[in-house]
């Protein structure tokens, strides 16, 4: 899995949300994630919600993936 793939799933689960995917090994990726849905929700459902979008991905075909999850309020 590739970062451009992940982008795609994150975006295509949450609509509307700015997402941004780095990884320097193509093993361990850091996602930046702003999306309004977020607005309410605790840290947990925030992951929740974007784990939620990669499937069964993320078990089988993702090593690992640390998130950050903003509400655009929060992004200023």
């Amino acid at each position: 899995m590739d970062a451009n793939t992940i982008k795609h799933m994150i975006e295509s689960g949450l609509p509307g949300a700015k997402v941004a995917i780095y990884s320097e090994d193509n093993h361990h990726f850091e996602a930046f994630i702003i999306h309004a849905g977020f607005n309410g929700k605790t840290l947990l459902e925030r992951h929740r919600m974007v784990y939620g979008t990669l499937g069964n991905s993320f078990q089988s075909n993702l090593h690992a993936l640390s998130l950050h999850t903003k509400t655009p309020e929060e992004e200023g």
